[in-house]
């Protein structure tokens, strides 16, 4: 047994613990304490925490860090992204897989032990399991005009199944957005989740106000692109609701889908995901960079909303760094407790991903998946408002230091 004492212990399912130790036998938490006991290892001016949870992301966009530069309009941002992805055919391209390695990496270097990772090719699912990374990845599907829904969905669960999904790489299908789904697919897609209980999905909802016009008229900027690249079908019906009730009227949304973004959210919205349970990914950093403005996060808490945090890809983003995502945050949502922020960052986004009863608090029985961050050696800190300071990587240390043994 190996016991860590630090002046904090913030065990996120129960109230910050002064001078207190955690204890881990076997890869889990065996005791954790207020009361000071001998021959532990003190590791003074630090806070003892859960690992962060980052619920939204894409590894394997990470070659892409620095290509595209931020966009004032999310369009303009889309066709950069498109043009950069057709530089690499092969998804197996050893540019874009050591840059997906480098991306793991760096997300656990700075406090991160689970990820919900998009993936379009799956090229991820074996990097992740090398980098000993527990993740929840999504197999993104898109098809705006598919003549066979159900076909399509057989086959990317076909392809999915070729990858063990199982431990801590759980593998699910997932729509990637309304602007890019037919209702059809959006439907196969929902079949294939109640085919298999245990599942998780996600979907980008509510990103852009060009999404808000596509389904309000059926007409904007996404309908041109859409024509351009020649997927456009006016068997489509604009549906004249927001994007959370056109998927929720198709009977996709419920508390095993994740709605990601959020930023065009109004109050009808998030009373809609509150009473089915469906958890909001906000990627506040992301969101700016790409151009469609600043997620409300105080509305989604004061509506009641689980709230989850991602930083979204490196293609959009500076860093993998979920610590700088939640001091984002902590400058949109003033309001906000900063305990509220950090449950959302470590419990909510474990338990929206489906592993809630291993990771996302420090509990006994749970996984010793446990990280310390140092703090000031000086004055006095409120601890949990500290860490939504932007912590980083050289002040995170894991617990044990070697993850393998976890």
């Amino acid at each position: 047994m190996t016991v860590f004492k630090a002046d904090w212990v913030l065990p996120v399912g129960a109230e910050p613990i002064r001078n207190g130790w955690v204890a881990i036998e076997d890869g889990r938490v065996a005791a954790v304490s207020g009361t000071p006991t001998s021959g532990v290892i003190d590791l003074g001016r630090a806070v003892i925490l859960p690992a962060l949870v980052n619920a939204h992301t894409h590894l394997e966009l990470s070659y892409l860090r620095g290509v595209v530069p931020p966009s004032a309009r999310f369009l303009d941002w889309i066709a950069a992204i498109m043009a950069a992805r057709r530089r690499y055919a092969n998804p197996e391209d050893p540019v874009i897989l050591a840059a997906a390695r480098a991306g793991i990496e760096e997300a656990r270097a700075s406090g991160t032990g689970l990820v919900g990772d998009i993936s379009n090719t799956l090229v991820t699912v074996p990097l992740l399991r090398e980098g000993a990374m527990a993740a929840r990845v999504f197999y993104e599907l898109l098809g705006f005009n598919v003549d066979d829904p159900a076909a399509r969905a057989r086959q990317a669960r076909a392809k999915l199944n070729s990858h063990a999904s199982a431990g801590d790489i759980r593998c699910a299908l997932a729509p990637h957005a309304p602007y890019s789904v037919s209702p059809g697919l959006f439907r196969a897609i929902r079949e294939d989740i109640d085919a298999h209980p245990g599942d998780i999905s996600t979907v980008h909802l509510g990103e852009s106000p060009e999404e808000t016009s596509l389904l309000a008229h059926g007409t904007g900027p996404w309908r041109d692109l859409l024509t351009t690249l020649g997927v456009w079908t006016d068997r489509w019906k604009a549906p004249g609701v927001s994007a959370v009730e056109y998927l929720a009227d198709l009977g996709f949304l419920d508390s095993r889908v994740l709605a990601v973004h959020g930023v065009q959210f109004q109050g009808s919205d998030l009373a809609r995901l509150r009473a089915l349970g469906t958890p909001v990914v906000a990627c506040p950093r992301s969101n700016r960079y790409v151009g469609v403005g600043d997620p409300p996060l105080e509305a989604f808490y004061a509506m009641g909303v689980t709230v989850a945090f991602g930083t979204d890809s490196l293609a959009s983003v500076q860093d993998l760094n979920l610590f700088s995502e939640l001091a984002r945050a902590r400058q949109l949502a003033s309001r906000v407790p900063a305990r509220s922020l950090l449950e959302s960052a470590t419990r909510c986004g474990a338990a929206a991903l489906g592993f809630g009863n291993e990771f996302g608090t420090i509990e006994v029985g749970k996984r010793a998946a446990l990280i310390a961050v140092r703090i000031p050696a000086a004055g006095a800190v409120d601890v949990e408002e500290y860490l939504l300071s932007g912590i980083q990587p050289d002040a995170v240390m894991w617990l044990p230091k070697n993850p393998d043994t976890q």
